[in-house]
């Protein structure tokens, strides 16, 4: 509990122990209004102060206002009774802050699972000043100006290579999975990773208009808006309690009117009054008001503890409806990252030909070359190597033990003059050929995420009609991936554009109640992520843009999240029916009790406050999410 919790916890304490204290001592006239009218104060003087403001400010028809009228007007018909029963105000308004706790410790412990997950990563930019390097804001920095990138950071600016070579983890902007190796003069655009080599790099443009920037730019979103239940619940209330205030004060004058002017009969002035102000407590919207917006806030806190930020009620109640799930590929079904998955030899031994691979890219930082070096698994002695020479875009030649060893793509044999055995299976591959002559081939393939193929399953279970995968991938990678996994539909070799254009086809398929969602990762992802009706985003290896773009983030990556993030929106939407239903229901049957004088005000407590209190702890059950 924060302090402002623990000290209404206080107050509740005192007040309610004050009560029964004052309820067994012989105090009367005097003595006992003053003592009840200070317990009445320590509960219930932040409630007066609230409904004052309002009036000043002429938002009068509130919840405040409500407890304020009927708890001063309990208090006056007890004076004017003589009854010295001054129980019934204070219990209105000890129960309703205890309500009003219920609510705030809910929504503190939803905030706190939120903010645990939030890791807000700065952005940098080390400028090189005077042999220094200094960190700063990247829009801070100029065009032409020098900046440096070391390995594992983002670069920041689009820029030139001035000096430095490395190789770049272009997978949050392209999809691709293979990286892309820069040198001095080539062009290099913000949003990727250096993964190798230091790089020195001039900016060509400023921050503003960088590729990170103008993408951010494009998929900019609000995430603010209300659900529609949440609209429904504002509305309603803005109606609904001016119009019962109304109604109170007519219940409150009119019968003793008609008893004078038309019965001849004596007005019941006190009968009356006290029925209206049990009307007015009986009609305070809080259960409405207060639990609906919980339940949506509890569900997103309850999602946070599990990984999964949603950014707002409305997103929940769209993913609630998800029927057809869209997915990119790389980084989102698979790792991103290279394994040796086959090797393919002639008459040279496995081992042996992997052995000579490891050894001729011993001297490449590049990512192949270190998924070579880990399948050999030994260390490298580099005294069995000379004489490497690395032709760009092609491989490698070295000399290894002796022998003349090349390690590269097709057309490094092509230009050998090697000829060279198509792979059947699906990846990058490395051919190798030895003293001139073809000894093989290995696979590097991307890793299908451990939990992808279980994830796409339990997505059936939740009622998902249709899985699709969008990627740029060639049509055997995407195609063998789609397989493995038991996807539905797979579309490939495709452009950011051309994945926009999908989804929109997609979305007129899907056209109706249900809604379809897209999940992905990279910057090429961010225009689709916000095209769906409700976009996902990884969030540990996921780009800024698709976080940014996307309404939920899956914060450690797994896409086994997806089908969980659908079950609690559909548990917190359910929870959200229960309360609207439940406090309407019990709400108009009590005030039609209370109308014709069938409800006391303790009925009339139970109405309010017991109704919210129940509600409140419905609403507390989407934080229990963890078994779903």
């Amino acid at each position: 509990m924060n302090r402002k919790q623990k000290k209404m916890l206080i107050r509740i304490i005192i007040s309610a122990v004050m009560v029964i204290i004052l309820n067994f001592i012989p105090v009367t006239g005097i003595a006992e209004l003053a003592l009840y009218l200070l317990v009445y104060l320590i509960i219930g003087y932040d409630i007066l102060k609230k409904a004052g403001k309002g009036i000043w400010n002429r938002r009068v028809f509130d919840e405040n206002f409500l407890m304020a009228v009927a708890t001063v007007g309990a208090f006056a018909l007890a004076i004017y009774a003589r009854s010295g029963d001054y129980n019934e105000a204070i219990a209105v308004m000890l129960f309703y802050q205890i309500g009003e706790l219920f609510q705030s410790y809910a929504v503190g412990k939803s905030r706190r699972n939120i903010s645990a997950l939030m890791d807000i990563r700065p952005d940098y930019a080390n400028v090189e000043r005077e042999g220094k390097l200094e960190k700063v804001d990247p829009d801070e920095v100029g065009i032409d100006s020098m900046i440096v990138v070391q390995p594992g950071e983002k670069v920041p600016l689009d820029g030139i290579v001035i000096e430095g070579s490395s190789s770049l983890n272009t997978s949050a902007l392209t999809g691709e999975s293979i990286p892309r190796d820069v040198r001095q003069g080539d062009e290099i655009i913000s949003g990727c990773i250096n993964m190798t080599g230091v790089l020195k790099i001039q900016t060509t443009k400023a921050f503003e208009e960088s590729t990170v920037s103008k993408i951010l730019e494009l998929v900019e979103n609000s995430s603010s808006r209300k659900s529609k239940s949440e609209n429904f619940i504002s509305k309603f209330a803005k109606v609904y309690t001016p119009a019962v205030c109304y109604g109170a004060l007519a219940l409150a004058v009119l019968p003793p009117l008609i008893q004078i002017l038309f019965l001849g009969q004596a007005a019941q002035w006190g009968i009356w009054i006290y029925r209206a102000l049990t009307f007015l407590v009986i009609s305070c919207p809080c259960a409405l008001v207060i639990s609906i917006p919980l339940s949506f806030f509890a569900g997103i806190g309850g999602a946070s503890k599990e990984g999964i930020l949603i950014k707002g009620s409305n997103y929940m109640e769209t993913l609630s409806r998800a029927k057809c799930v869209v997915f990119d590929k790389t980084g989102t079904l698979t790792q991103g990252v290279f394994e040796v998955s086959a090797v393919h030899h002639n008459e040279m031994e496995e081992k042996k030909l992997l052995e000579y691979a490891a050894l001729a890219e011993c001297a490449s930082s590049h990512p192949i070359s270190k998924s070579l070096q880990k399948a050999y698994g030994k260390e490298i002695d580099r005294s069995r190597v000379s004489d490497i020479q690395e032709i760009s875009g092609y491989g490698i030649l070295a000399t290894v033990d002796g022998q003349e060893v090349a390690a590269g793509n097709s057309r490094l044999m092509e230009r050998l003059h090697v000829k060279y055995r198509e792979c059947h299976k699906v990846g990058t591959i490395i051919h190798m050929a030895v003293n001139g002559e073809y000894a093989g081939h290995i696979v590097i393939s991307d890793i299908i995420k451990e939990h992808a193929k279980e994830a796409v399953a339990a997505l059936r279970k939740a009622g998902i009609k249709k899985t699709v995968m969008l990627t740029g991938d060639t049509k055997r990678v995407a195609e063998q991936v789609a397989e493995t996994l038991g996807i539905d539909k797979v579309y490939s070799e495709l452009l950011p554009g051309d994945k926009v254009e999908k989804v929109e086809e997609l979305l007129l398929e899907n056209a109706g109640k249900d809604t379809l969602a897209f999940v992905g990762d990279g910057i090429n992802d961010a225009p689709v992520l916000t095209r769906a009706d409700i976009g996902i985003a990884m969030g540990a290896m996921g780009s800024d843009a698709a976080i940014e773009a996307a309404d939920v983030v899956l914060m450690d990556d797994d896409p086994l999240k997806i089908s969980k993030a659908i079950k609690i929106s559909r548990k917190c939407l359910r929870i959200v029916y229960q309360n609207i239903i439940f406090a309407l229901v019990v709400k108009f049957a009590c005030l039609g009790l209370g109308a014709v004088g069938l409800a006391n005000m303790w009925l009339a407590i139970f109405a309010d406050v017991g109704v919210m209190v129940i509600a409140i702890l419905n609403a507390i059950r989407t934080l229990r999410v963890h078994h779903l």
